[in-house]
């Protein structure tokens, strides 16, 4: 977990405390309004957002707030006004020392962003707006808005809350990520109650800015993903087209979080837009590397004999297993699949014995695990993965019997001499990549 930066307080007019920290060291300052409820602290746990504020802190002074009513700012009973963010976004500025910074604002941040912008255009340098939106809902005069149907089943999630199923919509890349559905539920939990984040998200419904988009005359960068199935590109189109000069741009993807997976090209975006350079980014870092996939054997079925709330219970103790043993033998965990996880190994012997061990460890639990290792080049992009050498793993723990480490020929031969014996097990296509490869499975 990223070390969590000091908490500081701004004081509004009203004398509401407004919660912020400042990260980073650049020349300028970057103050980033989140979206929806936030909780400064609880950002840090999650890997991809610590690791862009990180990215953002390399050439910028970053400054991230709560806002009233959510997370570590005052909760005022309520949820805040377009003029009361206004006013704490000014309070942020005059506190933190940051006379004239770049507003970088997402979703419901980004009006706020715009209105303080048309406000004050001399203590702003410029707008960096992700998946804005000039009016909430659609409508006659514009069709553009959100989607009522998708909105409805986040919100009748939010009131039931069951927040991990916002994930599918917000975050579908992360879909199939227990540990990081189990962060977001935890994030928001932390950032505000049901009834406080309801009335949130229908206070901002209810704004309509586009009048005073045409009054937004600095320099602004508009950015958004193609497939985000909340907030369409059209309507961010929208905005960049009827603010003076602004320029819109975007990105692959369909993930309502600027955070999550890939966001290498969001983030040279804005660095570009703010400093007028455009970052040098290695698209990939090659290395061999040992990579590890396990899954549990027969998972549909012990979920239909235990039940949903039951096979969560077993499955944190899976994983928290598997975090231990990777650990314990050097590796590092990449991410849990749902009924497995991935990791790697700069080592193939350890490797294959922290397979045999979470194996074992899982037993307990009434589990069986299989796994399959190969030991090739893959492709390293931030936190996750990539390559050729990933999918072969993951086709060979496919092929894996109950309770048995399956392992390639390059393996095998890597590890002579390490006193681990192996069965030959034949050759094998693998889908999906070329040729047929000689499996060995571990003897116990």
């Amino acid at each position: 977990m990223e070390e969590t930066p000091e908490t500081r307080f701004a004081v509004s007019g009203d004398g509401t405390h407004i919660a912020y920290q400042v990260s980073g060291g650049g020349d300028l300052d970057l103050v980033f309004v989140p979206p929806g409820a936030s909780h400064l602290d609880l950002r840090w746990e999650e890997p991809s957002y610590a690791g862009a504020m990180r990215r953002l802190g390399a050439f910028a002074r970053v400054i991230c707030l709560d806002k009233r009513g959510c997370g570590l700012s005052d909760r005022t009973g309520g949820m805040p006004t377009a003029e009361e963010q206004v006013e704490d976004i000014a309070a942020v500025l005059k506190t933190a020392d940051a006379p004239r910074p770049y507003l970088f604002g997402c979703v419901d941040g980004a009006a706020s962003s715009m209105l303080f912008a048309a406000q004050y255009p001399e203590r702003v340098s410029g707008l960096v707006l992700y998946a804005a939106v000039a009016k909430g809902l659609r409508s006659e005069d514009y069709p553009i808005g959100m989607d009522p149907d998708t909105l409805g089943g986040i919100l009748a999630a939010t009131e039931t809350t069951d927040l991990g199923s916002q994930v599918a919509v917000l975050a579908p890349s992360m879909a199939n990520d227990p540990s990081w559905t189990r962060w977001w539920v935890r994030y928001l939990r932390a950032a505000s109650s049901p009834r406080e984040m309801l009335q949130f998200v229908r206070v901002n419904l209810e704004l309509d800015i586009r009048p005073i988009l045409p009054s937004v005359r600095v320099p602004t960068l508009v950015l958004n993903r193609v497939g985000d199935a909340l907030v369409s590109s059209d309507a961010s189109r929208y905005v960049a087209d009827h603010i003076p000069g602004a320029r819109y741009v975007e990105l692959p993807g369909n993930d309502y979080f600027p955070w999550v997976r890939d966001c290498d090209e969001l983030l040279a975006q804005i660095e570009q837009f703010v400093t007028g350079r455009r970052p040098i980014v290695v698209d990939t870092d090659r290395v061999l590397t040992t990579v590890l996939f396990t899954d549990i054997v027969g998972s549909t079925a012990q979920v239909a004999g235990m039940g949903d709330r039951r096979w969560r219970s077993v499955l944190d103790e899976h994983d928290g297993v598997a975090i231990r043993e990777v650990e314990r033998f050097r590796g590092r965990m990449v991410k849990t699949t749902g009924d497995g996880v991935l990791a790697i190994f700069d080592g193939p012997a350890r490797a294959i014995r922290c397979a045999q061990a979470i194996g074992q460890g899982a037993a307990p639990l009434g589990l069986q695990i299989r796994a399959g290792l190969h030991t090739g080049e893959i492709e390293r992009r931030g936190k996750d993965v990539s390559g050729v050498a990933v999918h072969l793993a993951q086709r060979v723990c496919g092929l894996a019997a109950g309770s048995e480490v399956l392992v390639s020929r390059t393996i095998v031969d890597l590890v002579a001499g390490s006193a681990i014996e192996f069965e030959d097990r034949g050759e094998h296509e693998l889908k999906g990549v070329p040729g047929r490869w000689r499996l060995y499975s571990v003897e116990a």
